[in-house]
C-alpha cells in the first residue's frame, strides 16, 4: 500500500465540501479538485457513511 496522505494535505482537497457529505461525495469532490490517487485510494477505504464535517473525515482518514 502507498504511504498514508497527509491529512492536512487530503483536507485541501476537501476544501470547498457542504457537509454532512458522503464517503463517495468526498471521493469525488476530490477527485475535481486534482487529488492524486494516493488521496483518493485512502479515502475511498473509509466507512460508507455521512460525514458531518472535517474533523468527523479527519478522524476516520487517519483510522484507514
Amino acid at each position: 500500500m502507498a504511504d498514508t496522505p497527509n491529512p492536512i494535505q487530503m483536507q485541501k482537497f476537501l476544501s470547498g465540501v457542504d457537509y454532512p457529505c458522503s464517503r463517495d461525495g468526498l471521493v469525488e469532490h476530490a477527485k475535481s479538485q486534482g487529488a492524486d490517487e494516493n488521496v483518493l485510494e485512502h479515502l475511498k477505504q473509509m466507512p460508507d457513511r455521512t460525514y458531518d464535517g472535517p474533523n468527523a473525515v479527519s478522524q476516520e482518514f487517519a483510522r484507514s
